[in-house]
């Protein structure tokens, strides 16, 4: 363990055996501490009153300012829909959309609706998965209402404005039914320019670069839910979304070698293609217990073509590349749970199926001397990979004692991956997974929780097949022989509360993973993504709310977020250890905000900092990152003719984009040094507007 990892264990463990301090007495009347029907456990409640100084527009606004508390988890990245791993629930219910994040969602609940929020113990709760600290957002819905949201962006150099971001969504119900009907576009307008000096293996200077980019990203896209209240224990629930991607980038680039002639580079790069999802869910009383069926349908189709073109200042031909890709993935899941109190414990058995695939077609050509790109062969770029997967599990959860609860999973999944194309191949698996949870809360103002899972992950379905980077030069093959990484891991949760002043929580999670997924070496000198052995991993978070009332600056607030990571992985390439390729490995998040009292202002500032760690791959080594620091300022005024309007200036501290590789002619560790190159760009502020309010 590194000594960084071990100082912040020694500052939390010291802060949580803290004496609990006077202020613990002055608590805000808003925030209430009650026992829900049917736990024995304390649950810590915020009503409406507590963010009402914040002035907040949906149940997001409110997530976000709750003391020492930050959403994680969500089905976006999760196998299939399987077991919950999001640390927030709306009115005790998970989210099953793959499609919408979890801020997506509560940013449609108008504030008005919410009735309280409460976190409690997931232990607790009758959804298997859930453990540590969980927000349940309870709200009713009062009548047709709606919101939007209005960004707009600014950057002074190699950007183009951004004008037609934000969202509009309207909410309401017609008797049993409840309805969200929202039209969003997520987007970015982004870019950088600078220099990249080129060196030979000797050190000296071989070339300079001056490079700029400039690009776009735009998502518009229509959501909608439908909940029908079918009785007094049924409900039902409905999906619906539908979005296209739009993505450019374009690069311009001038070489002034030592010798030899300029070159112009130009790299244009196209990305377009739709994306849906339906989805939806029924629930109803069925014997002693209750049946819930899910059944979700997920698309995507992206076009891809980047074309790279070199000309240079003498009468030599132009050279160029172009690589074209359509991937198509879609993914269907059919999900059963039942659920039942016996023993005065929960019970529930669930069973999955769950269908995943991909078709893809890769086109690579090469620019002849006429000035026309002609077509090569390219055969390891194109084909499919298909997995059908099946799991059922059984859950146990009871609480017992009045501080101890407990939760149990086991579970088996079987698994088959077809691959189609110049590499086919098929394999079946059985897997076992599942975890032990304990919670003890010895008082209302700590609790710790403890976890011991076995999990199986998501596999990148394009990992299977080749495809080409061209601005780096790189070709990553396919692999036929890729499975899913499975790990052992050991999470250990703490939340101490200092009245209202101070909230803490801390995790430490431990893992130790088989068939690691990284780049390896292929017999035939390439290289593709694969399994590499074992590794490890120890990531330590610390997340922290400190209110200054009790200081005497009224409204003001920080919220500290830190991570730190050690890693451990032996290089297929080099026989070294080293940490994971492109993994952070430490972060720094820490936001201030003060709301004036007796007024509509508030303002604040930000500070953010990453690490990550290098890649590595057979024939280099290097590492791209954004940094050191990002700095931010904002001012916020919330009532503007019953608007709030936020003006914010990002990149304070000139925080630039780099890059930095070592490259070599044959492969690693013995290889012979080709050139080692450095980057350093320049991002510039951005200037950004939010205007939010109801319609």
């Amino acid at each position: 363990m590194s000594n960084r990892s071990a100082s912040l264990i020694a500052l939390v463990s010291g802060i949580c055996s803290m004496t609990p301090l006077a202020a613990q007495d002055a608590a805000d009347p808003s925030v209430i501490d009650q026992t829900p029907a049917g736990s024995s456990q304390m649950t810590r409640t915020y009503e409406p009153a507590f963010f009402a100084e914040y002035a907040p527009r949906n149940a997001l606004d409110m997530v976000s300012r709750i003391p020492g508390f930050s959403i994680s988890g969500g089905n976006a990245g999760q196998r299939g829909l399987g077991q919950a791993d999001q640390n927030l629930l709306v009115n005790g219910k998970r989210f099953s959309s793959k499609s919408d994040s979890l801020s997506d969602q509560l940013r449609r609940i108008p504030a008005a609706d919410v009735v309280r929020i409460e976190l409690v113990d997931g232990n607790t709760l009758d959804i298997p998965g859930l453990t540590g600290l969980v927000a349940n957002v309870v709200y009713v819905r009062r009548g047709a209402s709606g919101q939007f949201r209005w960004d707009l962006g600014f950057r002074p150099h190699n950007a183009d404005p951004r004008w037609y971001g934000g969202e509009a969504s309207l909410t309401g119900s017609s008797g049993a039914l409840d309805f969200t009907v929202s039209l969003s576009n997520e987007n970015n307008r982004f870019g950088a320019d600078g220099d990249t000096l080129v060196y030979a293996p000797d050190s000296s200077l071989t070339e300079e670069q001056y490079s700029r980019f400039s690009g776009a990203f735009d998502n518009p896209k229509l959501a909608t839910n439908f909940t029908y209240t079918l009785g007094p224990a049924s409900i039902a629930n409905f999906n619906l979304s539908y979005g296209e991607d739009f993505y450019n980038r374009d690069e311009f680039e001038t070489g002034l070698p030592v010798s030899g002639p300029i070159r112009q580079r130009s790299s244009i790069v196209r990305e377009d293609g739709p994306e849906y999802e339906i989805g939806g869910d029924v629930e109803f009383p069925l014997g002693p217990g209750s049946l819930k069926l899910i059944g979700l349908e997920r698309f995507e189709r992206d076009n891809y073509e980047n074309t790279l073109v070199d000309n240079f200042s003498d009468d030599r031909p132009a050279i160029g590349s172009r690589f074209r890709q359509t991937n198509e993935t879609g993914e269907r899941i059919g999900r059963l749970e039942y659920q039942w109190n016996m023993l005065a414990s929960d019970w529930q058995v669930a069973g999955e199926a769950a269908f995943n695939r991909l078709d893809r077609r890769s086109s690579l050509f090469r620019l002849g001397e006429t000035g026309e790109f002609f077509e090569l062969d390219f055969p390891a770029g194109t084909g499919g990979v298909a997995e059908d997967r099946y799991d059922t599990s059984l859950s146990w959860s009871k609480p017992i004692s009045s501080a101890l609860s407990v939760q149990l999973i086991g579970g088996m999944e079987f698994s088959t991956i077809e691959q189609t194309g110049a590499a086919a191949n098929a394999r079946s698996f059985k897997r076992p997974k599942g975890s032990l949870a304990a919670t003890w809360k010895p008082q209302d103002n700590f609790d710790v929780s403890l976890t011991l899972a076995r999990r199986v992950s998501q596999l990148s379905f394009g990992d299977f097949l080749a495809s080409v980077s061209l601005g780096n030069d790189n070709q990553n093959g396919g692999n036929n022989q890729l499975v899913p990484y499975q790990s052992w891991n050991v999470e250990l949760q703490a939340n101490r509360t200092f009245g209202e002043w101070l909230s803490l929580q801390f995790d430490v999670r431990q893992a130790w993973f088989e068939d690691f997924i990284d780049w390896f070496p292929l017999p035939d000198g390439g290289e593709a993504r694969g399994n590499i052995g074992d590794a490890q991993r120890l990531h330590l978070g610390l997340d922290a709310t400190v209110r200054m009332d009790t200081l005497g600056w009224n409204g003001a607030r920080f919220d500290v977020r830190l991570r730190s990571r050690d890693m451990d992985v032996t290089d297929p390439f080099t026989g070294e250890n080293r940490a994971f390729s492109g993994d952070t490995v430490d972060l720094i998040d820490v936001d201030f905000r003060h709301d004036i009292q007796q007024s509509n202002w508030a303002w604040g500032a930000s500070l953010f900092s990453e690490g990550k760690v290098p890649y590595s791959r057979r024939y280099e080594f290097g590492r791209e990152w954004e940094g050191p620091t990002f700095v931010t300022l904002f001012a916020e005024h919330k009532d503007v003719m019953g608007l709030t309007v936020q003006g914010r200036v990002n990149n304070l501290l000139g925080a630039r984009d780099r890059f930095e590789r070592t490259v070599y002619d044959t492969p690693r560790p013995g290889g012979l040094l080709a050139f080692s190159e450095s980057r350093d760009r320049r991002i510039g502020p951005t200037f950004e507007l939010s205007i939010s309010g109801s319609l």
